[in-house]
């Protein structure tokens, strides 16, 4: 696996670059004070976090992370892209709010930041199809979580995930048949249109049974199910503006686009 990993932390080290720049993340809009959160989160966790020291897995270079410190949580931000990390550094000095960076594969939780557990533990959009195992993910987060914490994650819908967004077809299995999928991309979700090598991705597919059941069997609770039928992002060809935050895929019938689970630590 860890041949995979490093072609894929390459991808992100040189996606850093790019998105900093983006519209789609808009840092001068950030900067100034707004939140990259979205409003399914928001409705969740919202009083949840104030005071807590809290962990976000798979956190780029940590938008989401500040957004949850400006919210009042004692934050670290973990992402295994180094050049990610440099720039959470750089934006948490720059804006003077207090973060924590560490470069670490999720995988490595327990190694990068040892016998260390937390309040909150949070995750969101994109981060899981990267990972192949997701029974070792959930291991680490029952470690990291301390008794009577929680574990938040608002992700892309397995059923959102099937479809191959330019021609709209089934393309993709709903089970994780265990081998990665590839594609070659060229700018990225934030720039479709960027110039620049291409790059393989590899990636892997997730039913809820294989995101819930690793989680319930670390002795968490589920408190929190719901699934959304828009993306909160217009990232994706062939999505259709519903209204502001609201995107949907244009295939005739309603379907989830994301779901949020919260998950409470025995």
């Amino acid at each position: 696996m860890e041949w995979y990993f490093k072609n894929n932390r390459q991808l992100w080290d040189e996606r850093v670059a790019l998105h900093w720049n983006s519209s789609f993340y808009d840092m001068e809009g950030f900067k100034s004070g707004a939140t990259t959160l979205q409003k399914p989160e928001l409705e969740i966790i919202s009083d949840l976090v104030a005071d807590k020291k809290l962990l976000h897995l798979q956190c780029h270079f940590g938008l989401d992370t500040l957004s949850l410190a400006r919210m009042g949580a004692k934050v670290t931000g973990l992402d295994f892209s180094g050049e990610a990390i440099k720039a959470a550094k750089q934006l948490s000095d720059s804006i003077s709010m207090p973060a924590r960076f560490v470069e670490s594969n999720v995988y490595d939780l327990e190694k990068s930041i040892p016998k260390e557990q937390f309040d909150f533990i949070f995750t969101s959009y994109g981060a899981i199809p990267w990972l192949p195992d997701l029974k070792l993910w959930a291991a680490q987060i029952g470690k990291a979580l301390k008794s009577g914490g929680h574990f938040f994650i608002a992700e892309f819908h397995p059923t959102f995930y099937l479809f191959d967004f330019d021609t709209l077809k089934i393309s993709y299995p709903y089970f994780n048949p265990g081998k990665p999928f590839t594609e070659e991309a060229t700018g990225s979700y934030a720039v479709p249109d960027a110039e620049g090598p291409a790059y393989t991705e590899y990636f892997w597919c997730h039913s809820l049974e294989d995101i819930i059941s690793p989680l319930l069997n670390e002795n968490m609770e589920l408190t929190v199910f719901r699934e959304y039928p828009y993306s909160p992002f217009n990232v994706f060809p062939n999505m259709e503006k519903q209204e502001e935050g609201k995107y949907r895929l244009k295939v005739g019938v309603e379907i989830p686009h994301i779901f949020a689970l919260l998950f409470k630590k025995k």
